[in-house]
């Protein structure tokens, strides 16, 4: 069987495990990526998320965490949700609505590993779901999947960037796949829209201002009173540079019925929310990436939006 049939076996059955773009690129180091990585950490924009920090060679050579590693093989999943009508002014991020997607994808991901020793031979690697040193936005637009926007997202001109990356890190060679041009233009709707001022410039984010960073990553007691007033009640992540990107108009729901919401979340009231025990929080968010805030976490979240008057 030929280098690309071999491809083309593999973009069909990660096409039937539901992921909507499957992208090949060559494990080797990421030079581009090496100074802006060293930059960013000297500037101390990854906060207090220390393990930024850890494996930094790791970080940028895949061949370091898959030894022999040939390809990088990068999964698109989308998770943009059909329903986003809420009764609260409280919200979430989209790609929390449904199950930990950490969980969702790595079964898909093990399902196509399997595959690929059945049908095309014995091999070595490991697979990767935002949970390991592993540039995921720098491997998927290396593989055509994207360019990556000037909020830093990945965004993919036919379906915007409401979408999990994954990869597998292998030690089959197959033929890369080439980059995309950059689309975003003239274009600075995320910038002008980040109420934190995040995006410091077009296409550098400082972490310890971004609105996911303080409600998720941040550990602290609490969260610094300069981003008072500025938080839009997010309590989850947040998705505002995503929501006014233009090329999310072509978003489509996602045909995950495990990224569906939980049946009670949508329905919950800003009371709700603000008498949220502990016990419901459990219940609600037993299957969900929510939970990596935690109970305390989520509640010092409200409070802070409350204490602010965010909340109508």
């Amino acid at each position: 069987m030929t280098v690309v049939s071999n491809k083309e076996l593999i973009k069909r059955k990660a096409n039937e495990l539901g992921f909507f773009y499957c992208g090949f690129s060559k494990a080797e180091f990421l030079e581009e990526e090496a100074p802006r990585l060293e930059k960013w950490l000297k500037e101390g924009m990854q906060g207090s998320m220390s393990y930024m920090e850890n494996h930094f060679d790791k970080r940028l050579d895949p061949r370091l965490l898959v030894p022999g590693a040939k390809t990088v093989i990068s999964l698109l999943l989308n998770y943009y949700p059909d329903n986003t009508e809420q009764n609260s002014d409280y919200k979430i991020s989209k790609y929390a609505y449904g199950n930990d997607y950490h969980d969702v994808i790595k079964d898909k991901l093990r399902e196509l590993f399997h595959f690929i020793t059945e049908e095309i031979g014995s091999i070595e690697g490991r697979v990767f779901v935002d949970s390991a040193p592993v540039m995921d936005k720098a491997w998927a637009k290396k593989s055509g999947l994207g360019w990556i926007g000037k909020n830093t997202n990945l965004i993919h001109p036919r379906h915007g960037s409401f979408f999990f990356i994954a990869e597998l890190i292998i030690d089959l060679e197959l033929e890369p796949d080439g980059p995309m041009k950059d689309y975003c233009g003239t274009c600075t709707r995320c910038i002008d829209a980040c109420p934190t001022d995040a995006i410091v410039q077009p296409y550098v984010v400082d972490g310890s201002k971004c609105i996911s960073y303080l409600t998720i990553e941040l550990k602290d007691q609490l969260i610094p009173q300069e981003f008072s007033g500025k938080m839009e009640n997010w309590m989850f992540g947040c998705d505002i540079c995503q929501d006014v990107c233009p090329w999310n108009r072509f978003s489509k729901p996602h045909l995950e019925p495990l990224f569906d919401p939980h049946e009670d979340l949508l329905r919950l009231t800003n009371n709700d929310w603000q008498e949220l025990s502990e016990e419901v929080f459990s219940n609600l968010f037993r299957n969900s990436a929510v939970k990596r805030t935690k109970y305390k976490g989520l509640k010092r979240n409200i409070k802070f939006l409350t204490r602010n008057d965010q909340t109508r």
